[in-house]
C-alpha cells in the first residue's frame, strides 16, 4: 500500500516543475497554482515514483496514461476555469485532471470508459480530499441526463468532434478536444455562441490515447 506522504522533497520537486512549465510558456496562475497542489507523486506506483515530477506521461495500466504535466496545463488553461463552473472531463484516467479541476474550484463531472479505472479512481480520489462526480461509460456521449456544462475537456483523441459533446454545452460554455489520428491530435478550443454559432480555433499538436465509443474510436 502506497503511503500518502507530502513531503519537503516532494514539494520542491514540484516548484521544480512548476518552472518548468512556466518556461514552456503555461501562464494561467491559476491553472499552476492547482498544480501546485496536487501531489503529483500519489499518483503513481511505487517503482515509477522518483519520475513524478517529470514533464513527462506515464503508464497507469489498463492501456492508459497519466498526462504529461504540460500537457494537463495547456488544456486546462484553454479552458479558463472560473470557480462554480459545471465542468465535464471525458477520460478520468488515474483522476489527475479531475484533481486539478477540484483545485480550481470547478464542479467536475467525469466519465471513465474502463470499469478497473472507474473503480480505482473512485475509491482513491476521496482519499486525498478530492471530491468529483465520477461515472462508468462512454464518455464520447457526454452526460446529457446532467447537461448542461459550462465547459467540457476530453482527455483522449478523437477521430472527429462529437456533435453530442457541442450540444452539452451552456451558450458561451468551451470544449477543449484534441482531434486527429491515432498517434497525433490537434488540440481544438470550441466555443458555443449561440444555438448555432460554434467558434473554433486551433492550437499545437499532441498525442493521446484514442477515444473509445459511439462517437470516438472502435
Amino acid at each position: 500500500m502506497l503511503k500518502l506522504e507530502d513531503s519537503y522533497l516532494h514539494k520542491g520537486q514540484r516548484r521544480g516543475l512548476i518552472r518548468t512549465l512556466r518556461e514552456k510558456g503555461i501562464e494561467d496562475e491559476a491553472v499552476l497554482d492547482a498544480i501546485n497542489q496536487i501531489p503529483r507523486h500519489f499518483f503513481f506506483d511505487s517503482a515509477l515514483l522518483s519520475h513524478a515530477y517529470e514533464d513527462k506521461a506515464f503508464p497507469i495500466g489498463e492501456g492508459q496514461t497519466i498526462s504529461q504535466p504540460y500537457t494537463v496545463a495547456f488544456q486546462t488553461s484553454l479552458l479558463d476555469i472560473k470557480p462554480g463552473e459545471k465542468v465535464l472531463e471525458i477520460g478520468t484516467g488515474s483522476g489527475y485532471q479531475a484533481g486539478i479541476l477540484y483545485c480550481m474550484g470547478a464542479n467536475v463531472h467525469t466519465v471513465e470508459y474502463n470499469k478497473v479505472l472507474y473503480e480505482r479512481t473512485r475509491r482513491f480520489l476521496p482519499k486525498i480530499g478530492v471530491r468529483v462526480q465520477h461515472y462508468w461509460g462512454d464518455g464520447s456521449l457526454g452526460l446529457p441526463e446532467k447537461a448542461p456544462f459550462d465547459k467540457i475537456i476530453v482527455t483522449a483523441g478523437a477521430p472527429l468532434v462529437p456533435k453530442t459533446l457541442l450540444a452539452q454545452l451552456t451558450i458561451g460554455g468551451m470544449l477543449v478536444i484534441p482531434v486527429g489520428n491515432r498517434k497525433t491530435q490537434q488540440m481544438l478550443r470550441l466555443t458555443r455562441k449561440t444555438d448555432k454559432q460554434i467558434i473554433r480555433e486551433n492550437f499545437d499538436n499532441f498525442s493521446f490515447v484514442p477515444l473509445l465509443g459511439d462517437e470516438g474510436w472502435e
